[in-house]
């Protein structure tokens, strides 16, 4: 069946770039209706991306590509630039529509009083038509260039309130870091259209090439893994995820919308859309798997020592976007990691919009300085409840059912990766129950709740900060149930394939178990009290300071990278100032000088004219009577 909506998609990213223009040419006239202006236009791209998914749902339609557009020619080559959509594509577009417009929904309440307010929401449209741009791109070169221009409006979103030393910090460091995999990214392309037959890039192309295999296998695996390297450092994975927490330092509506439900998620979706390609390599996809498991528990043990409420968070999408990519490395398909990703979406954005209407109400992100919150902001304490449950895998939550997917595969496939799984799911589940706990319950502390003179009363946030918290909890809610051990119908219709998995109690007793173990002692720790709160730190002072510490990771860098290419640019700058530009001063000085001689030997006076005559014969004498020395001897 052929689709009457996908023809239009190219329209999801245009409504955004339209209102991008608009804020951009006229955005101080405009004041408050430049907001709505771009809050309308995420509107009327989500609804076209909704059309396009429940078009797709209710039938076999067939992916549609339009590649009509010859960008660039060499020689008996043609680059074609276009738009494609698929049942994996359709999804991302839902998720990152209804999230972006929320999130347009929600700034409005949040950014109310800046300045700027009319740049911000420029940014947030720039950003949203790159991302659908790489969404619907319909060969790796065009997302290549949308993939670029995600980065750029991170480090513009990021450094928003670029007055803060730390925000202009964490904008820069995020730009550096995911440029570098970046360049693994752009390798890979070059690679990829070095053996690809005819140098194509189209996405159906590399289809057909990598499951006929037509490229040999050490040559795949490069490729899978230099694509994988720019997938590390967009998502955030170990070694380049040290940009990801320090990126909070934006705009929370922007920890929500950029990385915790769309642009982080990108890597994943890069890999899901090449899967052909690494499914072709069972090397590359064992480097995807540990590398993704790793991170996974890496910095789910981070998350339980840190203290800032979106830093708690950010490590938390680090934790699950190493779940996703620990999934698809497993191999089976690309449906768990998507599914995952596309749940995590939902109660992410929720946690972090949370997050920033505490922030709102209590104006520090310290959670030792909050407690108590239930009783003025009850709508947000029941929001992040859900949402908390849902990141703790708690059943019926959305967070359980693709969460238990990706260890039933695990448990399935790989058991080293399936106890990984358990153990980052039990730290998970800890650190959330931690954060709430101090957060929403307990008794009021801090100087936002009197205990200083800058004290001020907490209250609930405004209508348009509430209504996308409660529409993100109730997807937090139903969102895992289009895809059960009972029901598998995402996976069949995201890759057309039959999966006959059945319930694994084995592994949802003992998922479940570990959300509950770490509940539970958060319960013992910070609202019970039975445990003492100093019980690690007191007398594992070296594993706490470790944790806390994240590692020294970013200290690693600094001594081995940072404080080296400091020096060797300390060295440049001296051979730049006093080699390079020292020859040509001294040019400069010699010329300048021979010129000034000359004027002033040039002054009209025949006397000196004289003089400088038999100077002339004497010293011209003087070489011809040397030569014939010279020949003479």
């Amino acid at each position: 069946m052929v689709s009457d909506y996908s023809q239009y998609a190219w329209l999801i990213p245009l409504f955004p770039l339209i209102a991008f223009l608009a804020l951009t040419a006229m955005g101080r006239q405009l004041k408050d209706l430049g907001i709505y202006i771009s809050i309308f236009a995420m509107f009327a791209s989500f609804i076209v991306a909704v059309l396009i998914f429940v078009e797709r749902i209710g039938g076999k339609v067939e992916d549609y590509t339009w590649d009509k557009l010859n960008w660039l020619q060499v020689g008996d080559f043609t680059l074609s630039m276009g738009f494609e959509v698929t049942n994996l594509n359709a999804l991302m577009l839902v998720i990152v529509t209804l999230v972006s417009l929320l999130v347009n929904i929600y700034s409005r309440g949040y950014m109310k009083g800046d300045e700027r307010i009319h740049v911000f929401f420029g940014y947030i449209a720039l950003f949203s038509f790159s991302m659908l741009g790489l969404v619907i791109s319909e060969n790796m070169l065009e997302l290549y260039i949308f993939w670029e221009l995600v980065g750029v409006c991170s480090f513009l979103l990021v450094g928003f309130w670029y007055f803060k030393p730390e925000a202009k910090a964490a904008a820069k460091k995020a730009f550096i870091v995911t440029r570098i995999g970046d360049v693994g990214l752009f390798l890979g392309i070059l690679l990829l259209f070095w053996y690809m037959p005819g140098h194509a890039l189209d996405f159906t192309s590399i289809h057909n090439a990598f499951t006929t295999g037509k490229i040999d296998p050490t040559i795949v695996t490069w490729i899978a893994v230099l694509i994988f390297i720019g997938a590390i450092g967009k998502s955030g994975q170990f070694p380049l995820h040290t940009w990801l927490p320090d990126a909070m330092e934006g705009p929370t509506p922007i920890s929500a919308l950029i990385h915790a439900a769309t642009m982080v998620a990108a890597g994943v979706y890069l890999v899901a859309r090449t899967f052909d390609i690494f499914h072709a390599s069972p090397d590359a996809l064992l480097v995807v798997a540990y590398v993704g498991g790793f991170t996974a528990i890496f910095a789910a043990t981070i998350g339980i020592a840190q203290n800032d409420i979106k830093r708690i968070l950010a490590y938390s999408t680090v934790s699950q976007l190493g779940y996703m990519m620990m999934a698809l490395g497993i191999g089976v398909s690309y449906t768990s990691g998507m599914f995952h990703l596309f749940t995590h979406a939902f109660f992410k954005a929720l946690l972090f919009l949370g997050a920033g209407s505490v922030i709102h109400a209590v104006h520090t992100q310290d959670i030792n300085e909050m407690g108590g919150l239930s009783r003025k902001m009850k709508i947000t304490t029941w929001t992040f409840a859900i949402g908390t449950l849902a990141l703790s895998g708690i059943f019926p939550f959305a967070g359980f059912w693709s969460k238990d997917m990706i260890l039933t595969e695990a448990y399935e496939h790989n058991q080293l990766l399936f106890w990984v799984g358990v153990i980052a799911a039990f730290f998970t589940a800890f650190y959330m129950s931690r954060l709430f706990f101090l957060v929403f319950l307990g008794s009021p502390r801090g100087k936002a709740h009197g205990h200083d003179d800058h004290a001020h009363e907490p209250h609930e946030s405004p209508s348009t900060m509430t209504i996308p918290l409660i529409i993100l909890a109730v997807l937090a809610v139903v969102a895992g149930f289009v895809n059960t051990p009972f029901n598998e119908w995402l996976g069949h219709w995201l890759t057309g394939q039959e999966h006959d998995e059945k319930a694994n109690w084995i592994v949802i007793i003992l998922s479940t178990l570990a959300g509950l173990l770490g509940i539970g002692l958060g319960y013992l720790i910070y609202l019970k009290r039975t445990i003492p709160r100093d019980v690690v730190s007191g007398k594992l002072p070296w594993l706490y300071t470790l944790l806390n510490r994240k590692y020294f990771v970013d200290e690693i860098y600094d001594s081995l990278i940072v404080k080296p290419l400091r020096g060797l640019g300390w060295i440049l700058e001296l051979i730049d100032v006093y080699i390079i530009d020292g020859i040509v001063r001294l040019v400069a000085f010699t010329v300048v000088s021979l010129g000034r001689l000359g004027s002033r030997l040039q002054n009209g006076q025949m006397q000196t004219y004289g003089v400088i005559m038999i100077l002339g014969m004497l010293i011209l004498a003087l070489a011809i009577a040397g030569r014939r020395f010279i020949h003479a001897g």
